[in-house]
């Protein structure tokens, strides 16, 4: 394989092993044909700031778990700077919202310590070029993470648009989510059912909802019992 004509993609690497910054960076000079150039290995998240601010690395392979500042926090502030690396978190197996905590960092991949070196170099030079590199086991914790956020989301939006009701509206919808009639509203409300169908009908307006609709919105708010 040749590298003719292209440009040497500059690397630093993190992980509080120093046997792991030193396996990484075999495989990388060794299986890259000279592609890729580690110009740097750091233990800590303080110091790998410094290294980047100094060398201004194209990507840098973050650990998560270390002392100190950890990689979701370092890759953050690797991310606000001015020549700002890309970064691949450099992991085994990461615990339950790692991925999604991680993205919202400012990460664009996913390196396995236990990946073939050809793939670590492809993902390396794939993130260089602009592709986002997840490998099989990120995808699917990403995946499952969205997939539980959705509910507490959904959840959190439908007490939002309720919370933003005026106090008396609010406690009619939930009334009458609980399933009570208009009477009975008006009698634990201590107001008349002509006012409980104004308050309804209002905050039906608000929420541009009907009766069955705006109890579905309490039932997804998740709320406790009314007392």
């Amino acid at each position: 394989m040749t590298n003719e004509g292209l440009r040497t993609i500059t690397v630093s690497i993190i992980d509080d092993d120093p046997m792991i910054c030193q396996a990484m960076r075999l495989i990388l000079t060794d299986y890259s044909s000279g592609r890729i150039d580690v110009v740097s290995t750091s233990t800590d998240g303080a110091l790998a700031l410094a290294h980047a601010e100094r060398e201004q690395p194209d990507v840098v392979l973050m650990d998560i778990a270390m002392p100190g500042m950890d990689g979701i926090e370092a890759t953050r502030r690797l991310r606000a700077l001015p020549h700002a690396p890309h970064v691949l978190i450099l992991t085994s197996l990461s615990p339950t919202n790692t991925v999604a905590r991680a993205v919202e960092a400012g990460a664009e991949g996913f390196v396995s310590k236990t990946d073939a070196p050809e793939d670590i170099i492809r993902r390396v030079i794939g993130v260089v070029d602009g592709d986002p590199q997840f490998n099989p086991a990120s995808q699917r914790q990403l995946i499952g993470d969205l997939n539980r956020q959705r509910p507490q989301s959904r959840r959190d939006e439908a007490r939002a648009m309720l919370d933003a009701l005026p106090e008396r509206e609010r406690e009619a919808v939930l009334l009458a989510a609980e399933g009570f009639t208009n009477a009975e509203i008006a009698q634990r409300m201590f107001i008349s059912e002509r006012t409980v169908k104004s308050h309804l009908s209002s905050a039906g307006d608000r929420l541009c909802m009907g009766r069955v609709q705006m109890a579905r919105l309490v039932e997804r708010a998740d709320l406790p019992p009314l007392q």
